[in-house]
């Protein structure tokens, strides 16, 4: 199968998104699909207001229709709602394509984060944005009761993994920290809710790693804590493995992968008790969670280290990728009725619109 992903969030930005993408593609391409990528590359981009590191690209209909026609795909995947989403959707309306979306962002909480916006206009704009995908695939089931509660329909479950080759205690580097090290990795912005990690009165060392536009800001208020940049592969599993308690603070994730890397590395998770901890965590002895995060930080140094590793061997990006197969295939083109795009030809109707 063919299948075309469309994304706003692509290299050189790091995080869940374009890692949740790449895990799965490479997935599919092992499991004998073809993926092909339609991205903000070779597009004009402007700077992403209030986060000027991230560049959003600008395509016109015409050039996305092209890229469809080259990519002549059996199935298509919006993966964001940005002006690249926006245009892939609009061209499979035209030409009555099915298509699948994603819902991996909390944008309406996002944008509440930095402009007075109501968090019912964002979740109304969305609604629509999503409203006539043949499936919208959630990442956790308490992001799926929350949309159902906000009006979203058709929605589907599409999970996350870890790759547990690269994500394991063995890997841990030597850090010349006092000890306990309480440890974030992600995005350094407002909706991260760093802040909440780095004003808690604990012992040991609290370390950070990401980058972003509250960085500077972050680092003057909080001269104590460690700020170590940006860190990919092996180097940022090696970190990840050398500290000793893994803290989660966003309110705002609908997963949060770097949990199912810390667990995979053995690190217990202390978090709030919301969407993204609450499904990754649950009730297994790999993590704390609770609305003192002070408390839930020393309660989770407590926890083993063996019963993190053996949860997060659970979570397989082989099993979720052959979860987003399924739901390409209840909507996209049957090799055997395939036609090609060239010309904005119509890709044959759904077979179901629902894809529960």
């Amino acid at each position: 199968m063919r299948i075309l992903i469309a994304t706003d969030a692509w290299h050189p930005q790091v995080n869940g998104v374009v890692r949740t993408l790449e895990a799965t593609e490479r997935s599919l391409r092992a499991l004998g699909h073809d993926v092909v990528f339609l991205t903000p590359e070779g597009f004009r981009t402007v700077p992403l207001p209030s986060y000027p590191s991230i560049r959003v690209a600008l395509p016109s209909l015409r050039r996305i229709a092209r890229r469809i026609a080259s990519a002549d795909p059996d199935a298509v995947h919006i993966a964001t709602e940005g002006p690249i989403g926006a245009q892939v959707r609009r061209w499979c309306l035209r030409n009555g394509a099915p298509f699948t979306t994603a819902y991996a962002t909390q944008f309406p909480e996002y944008v509440a984060a930095r402009w007075p916006v109501p968090e019912s206009w964002s979740y109304a704009a969305l609604r629509a944005f999503h409203a006539p995908a043949a499936a919208t695939l959630v990442s956790t089931p308490s992001l799926a009761q929350r949309l159902e509660a906000r009006g979203f329909r058709n929605l589907a479950f599409w999970g996350r993994g870890v790759d547990t080759d690269l994500f394991r205690p063995e890997r841990a580097v030597a850090l010349d920290l006092p000890r306990p090290i309480f440890l974030s990795v992600g995005r350094v912005a407002v909706e991260k809710n760093l802040e909440a990690l780095l004003s808690l009165d604990l012992p040991g060392s609290k370390v950070v790693i990401g980058e972003g536009p509250a960085e500077a800001d972050l680092r003057r208020r909080f001269p104590d804590a460690h700020f170590l940049g940006l860190k990919e592969g092996h180097d940022l599993a090696g970190h990840i493995a050398a500290a000793d308690v893994f803290v989660f603070p966003s309110r705002t994730d609908t997963f949060g992968l770097v949990q199912v890397e810390a667990i995979a590395c053995g690190l217990p998770v202390a978090a709030y008790p919301v969407i993204g901890p609450r499904d990754v965590i649950g009730d297994a002895p790999v993590g704390v969670l609770d609305e003192d995060l002070a408390a839930a930080c020393l309660r989770a140094l407590e926890l083993s280290g063996e019963a993190c590793r053996a949860h997060a061997m659970g979570f397989s990006w082989e099993t979720f990728a052959r979860q987003f197969v399924e739901h390409q295939r209840q909507i996209g083109r049957q090799p055997s009725r395939r036609t090609h795009v060239a010309g904005l030809s119509a890709l044959p109707a759904p077979e179901t619109a629902d894809a529960r």
